[in-house]
């Protein structure tokens, strides 16, 4: 096969690894573009010998991705000790296919070293040999950024918890990007939708009941609505022209979404304060 034929076979598996690691199915998409370009240019411009293309496109799909969580999160990594690592437990368990619907919202608290080390040998069974020489380090140092990440992601799961504005994003997430089956985990089976009066006038709906019928009503909507405060809640709410129109005031309970009420009294918008995932933006 040639090189176009190796990639198009490839695509499929690369665009996973992506998903995954960015969470973001356009973003992933985008990276793997990204990838044949520069495979392109590679060997067109450049003339150059690769002896494993499948290899190196995971090399170069992976660091694009590592590029994306850091201009992500412009924090400084800190350097990984191994002087008394923990026996790692990889080879008995990969938590990834177990942690369920908290999986991403822990994960996306890793940092991108992490994130990375634990999605592709968790997810995708890399040798830390590969992930190394994806993350420039030695094997060692990837054991041990993937078992510093699965620990953070087992001890959310064991709590079976997320915080109150996790389940908040996570759900509004879903309904921007037409989840529906995720939408359907983070709502509970007897969840319910309200909205006061003046929500009503400004055209919400004033009663909406079951988990199924929520599910369809915020389905691929809530495309304007930003992550905010009320009081001490976390919510979203509706903006137009930078101001706060209508709240979707959270019930969570037990991780899940139990009520939403949009709310649209001046004293609750009175309230609303731009937030950054669990702190005031």
């Amino acid at each position: 096969m040639d090189q176009t034929e190796i990639f198009e076979a490839e695509r499929p598996r690369l665009l996973g690894i992506a998903t995954r690691v960015l969470a973001d199915h356009a973003e992933a998409e985008d990276v793997v573009q990204q990838a044949w370009l520069r495979l392109d240019r590679a060997v067109s411009r450049d003339a150059t010998e690769i002896d494993n293309l499948p290899a190196w496109l995971t090399t170069v799909t992976t660091r694009l991705c590592l590029d994306r969580l850091r201009s992500r999160t412009p924090v400084p990594v800190e350097e990984v000790e191994l002087a008394g690592t923990a026996p790692d437990p990889a080879d008995d368990v990969a938590l990834a296919d177990t942690v369920g619907i908290a999986l991403q919202a822990v994960i996306d608290r890793l940092s991108p070293r992490e994130r990375v080390a634990f999605v592709l040998h968790d997810s995708f069974g890399f040798e830390f040999g590969t992930i190394a020489a994806v993350l420039d380090t030695t094997p060692a140092a990837a054991r041990k950024l993937a078992s510093r990440a699965r620990a953070k992601v087992a001890q959310p799961a064991a709590q079976d918890t997320l915080a109150d504005w996790e389940v908040v994003d996570a759900f509004m997430a879903a309904a921007r990007e037409g989840d529906f089956e995720r939408l359907l985990q983070l709502l509970a089976p007897d969840a319910v939708v309200g909205a006061d009066e003046a929500a009503v006038l400004s055209g919400t709906p004033a009663s909406i009941e079951g988990q199924g019928e929520v599910a369809a009503f915020f389905n691929g909507s809530a495309h304007s609505a930003l992550a905010v405060f009320v009081g001490d809640r976390p919510a979203a709410a509706w903006y137009l022209r930078g101001e706060a129109k209508v709240v979707f005031d959270f019930a969570v309970a037990g991780g899940r979404v139990a009520g939403i009420t949009f709310r649209a009294e001046p004293a609750v918008l009175a309230q609303v304060v731009r937030r950054s995932g669990g702190e005031r933006a």
